[in-house]
């Protein structure tokens, strides 16, 4: 039975999104004790590696999960794609409640990510339901595709959640992507995230709810749809 999915926006450890991070130590922690697994909650910092700032953004996410009461959280030295296949960081991510993907470089994530035994570790640990997400670079990767501002192109996500597009911090910059990409692929539906605000698959028969300061924006072939903390909403792929 998969865990729950998460996404954010950005902005994630400065307190704005308490109430998220709370509830998905809710779900995983129950998780950890159905299942007889320690709460262990794994920070991957990787997107952070592309310009050096891995150990500075994973000491924040640890130091954050401390202060909200985690014993065991770590994060782990997964830096590229020779890292991702370490044993070390594998086992790790395999019995793991929690896994959150910090942001930074999309493009290097994915890259990192793809086809790598870590990858399959982490797909495992939320297959038997712990709880798997990011915010920033770390939402991105987890749809079919994400747009790379770094390179400003759309390339291929990770594939959890297929027909979407996730783009954080949209009332910053992440709405001006929103024309071009529905115009470049109109039937693929966005998915735009304000920062310090998050979305957990809890809600009624798996539909999202809104946690956080901000909203989350849905563009599909509806229009344009805006939701906010404690609302729900669901995805609904054309086809």
């Amino acid at each position: 039975m998969n865990g729950n999915l998460f996404l954010a926006g950005g902005a994630e450890f400065g307190g704005g999104m308490a109430a998220l991070d709370l509830r998905l130590l809710q779900l995983s922690g129950a998780f950890a004790a159905e299942s007889g697994r320690q709460e262990i909650v794994c920070i991957v910092p990787t997107a952070a590696a592309f310009d050096g700032n891995h150990e500075r953004a994973g000491a924040n996410g640890v130091r954050w999960f401390r202060k909200l009461g985690v014993r065991q959280v770590a994060s782990l030295p997964l830096i590229d794609r020779l890292s991702a296949d370490t044993p070390e960081v594998v086992s790790a991510l395999r019995i793991a409640s929690l896994i959150y993907l910090l942001g930074g470089s999309p493009g290097y994530l994915a890259q990192a990510l793809a086809g790598s035994r870590s990858w399959q570790a982490a797909l495992q640990a939320y297959g038997d339901g712990a709880a798997l997400g990011g915010s920033s670079a770390g939402a991105m990767v987890l749809g079919g595709v994400f747009y790379d501002p770094y390179r400003e192109q759309v390339m291929p996500g990770l594939g959890v959640l297929p027909g979407v597009c996730i783009v954080p911090h949209h009332t910053r910059y992440g709405k001006n992507w929103a024309p071009r990409l529905r115009a470049q692929m109109p039937s693929l539906i966005l998915l735009g995230i304000d920062e310090q605000t998050g979305v957990i698959d809890d809600g009624e028969d798996g539909a999202w709810r809104v946690y956080g300061q901000g909203s989350a924006t849905v563009y599909d072939e509806g229009g344009m749809s805006v939701y906010r903390a404690g609302d729900q909403f669901r995805i609904i792929q054309a086809g």
